[in-house]
């Protein structure tokens, strides 16, 4: 914070990648694809300076210096999407029926799952890719945003009701979250 009474965020802009910035709308653009995002705030402003990005706000109040931190590491994320992208890794876990996991257009569909006759399906979100090798599934992307929502509805369309939890682990579950895709 400085001495005039505001606080600023500084996010880098690395080589490759372009940002635009219109009204409280940011665009970022990369190896790895685009990513758009509003940031809607009456007292935050977002501009570029120096190959920067910097987030502000001029006599912060405790929800507004929060704000910024926010906003600016929600910038740092899409930088980062557009540039390594993310990974989640997951595993299937099964003891009692062998369970059988596809993607099929937007929806991630799971049969067998504890014998069960009809298939449990979870949605799959934005540019989210799954790639499957066995019990291994691995959901890469962009948008974190959209990798993450992927994978937790997927954990969740597993959760077992009416049965033992201790008895009963078979599953689809969350063993890496992000880091970065070596690409």
């Amino acid at each position: 914070m400085t001495m005039t009474g505001m606080i600023e965020e500084k996010v880098n802009i690395p080589t490759g990648v372009k940002v635009e910035i219109m009204d409280q709308t940011v665009k970022v653009s990369g190896p790895n694809g685009k990513l758009s995002r509003e940031f809607v705030h009456n007292r935050a402003k977002i501009s570029e300076r120096e190959g920067r990005i910097i987030v502000s706000c001029e006599m912060p109040r405790v929800k507004d210096k929060a704000v910024v931190g926010t906003f600016a590491s929600h910038i740092r994320n899409m930088i980062e999407g557009v540039t390594n992208g993310f990974t989640y890794k997951m595993k299937v876990v099964y003891s009692h029926f062998p369970i059988k996991a596809y993607a099929k257009g937007d929806k991630f569909i799971i049969e067998n799952f504890l014998g069960e006759r009809t298939p449990r399906k979870a949605s799959i979100f934005g540019d989210t890719k799954i790639a499957i090798k066995g019990n291994e599934i691995a959901l890469t992307g962009a948008d974190i945003e959209a990798v993450s929502q992927t994978a937790a509805n997927i954990e969740r369309s597993t959760k077992i009701k009416n049965f033992d939890s201790r008895v009963f682990q078979d599953g689809i579950y969350i063993v890496e979250k992000p880091g970065r895709t070596n690409a």
